[in-house]
C-alpha cells in the first residue's frame, strides 16, 4: 500500500517547481519539465485533475519528489 495521498495536480506540479524543475515546453496540458542531471519528464495532467497515489510514486520515483515536498 502506498503512503501517498491522492493529490490535485495543480499541487503536485506546484511542487516540482519548488524542488527545481522548469517547465521547458507546453502544448495543450502537456508539459515537459527539465531539472539539472535528471530526464526530462512529461507531465501531463490537467490542474483540476486528482492524481491517485500509484502514479504520485511513479512521479516521484522519476523526479525525487518526497512526501514532504507536497
Amino acid at each position: 500500500m502506498s503512503q501517498w495521498p491522492t493529490t490535485k495536480a495543480k499541487r503536485v506540479l506546484a511542487a516540482l517547481l519548488r524542488i527545481g524543475w522548469t517547465i521547458k515546453r507546453q502544448s495543450g496540458s502537456h508539459r515537459t519539465l527539465s531539472r539539472q542531471g535528471w530526464a526530462d519528464v512529461v507531465f501531463a495532467f490537467h490542474d483540476n485533475e486528482e492524481i491517485g497515489p500509484r502514479m504520485l510514486a511513479r512521479i516521484a520515483k522519476k523526479t525525487g519528489l518526497g512526501r514532504d515536498d507536497l
